[in-house]
């Protein structure tokens, strides 16, 4: 193994805690399903300093990354709404939004062309607002039960910044879509 590797290590990593996470809160164990999402957190941080500070990033961990921190809230997701604590069908947008994301993605990636697909502003924003809400969740379960009204506050804000980012993505690579698609109409 090569230095450079050791980002996509450390996301691969990252990867495995989906088990023992989804097993954690399906166990209803919320402080040590706490602890197993702040060290997905701890390593995603890591794993991003390396690859800035000592370039090693790659094609492999720019598609490594995202996927890992978005199994990691997907599964957080669908175990908290499996629990009846978060709203069912905030799950069905979180899981819907990123599922439209991906398959945008690849019909883009195979009927258009190669691409970088770079997280936007909103979807930034969005991510922290779906970590805050789990990580509020988890506390209000184990260690701080009287954060009740910050989850309730995060769902409805949660549902506007995923949907807004959903849209975002839809309407700028839809519109990147149409754009190569009329300058090159001979394919």
């Amino acid at each position: 193994m090569r230095n450079h590797d050791i980002p996509n290590l450390i996301s691969l990593l990252r990867m495995l805690l989906v088990v023992p996470l989804a097993a954690m809160l399906l166990q209803q164990r919320y402080a040590e399903a706490l602890l197993i999402f702040v060290l997905a957190g701890i390593s995603d941080a890591l794993d991003g300093f390396l690859a800035k500070r000592y370039g090693w990033k790659s094609r492999l961990g720019s598609i490594l990354d995202p996927v890992a921190d978005k199994l990691l809230l997907m599964t957080s997701f669908l175990a908290l709404a499996w629990l009846g604590l978060l709203p069912l069908w905030l799950a069905a947008v979180v899981v819907g939004r990123d599922l439209i994301i991906v398959l945008g993605a690849v019909a883009y990636h195979y009927t258009i062309r190669r691409f970088d697909l770079l997280p936007s502003r909103t979807s930034k924003i969005n991510t922290v607002m779906q970590i805050a809400l789990v990580l509020a969740v988890m506390l209000h379960q184990s260690l701080l039960p009287g954060v009740g009204e910050v989850v309730y506050i995060l769902i409805y804000t949660v549902l506007v910044t995923t949907l807004a980012s959903g849209v975002h993505y839809i309407w700028t690579w839809g519109t990147r879509a149409l754009q190569s698609t009329a300058e090159d109409p001979g394919d």
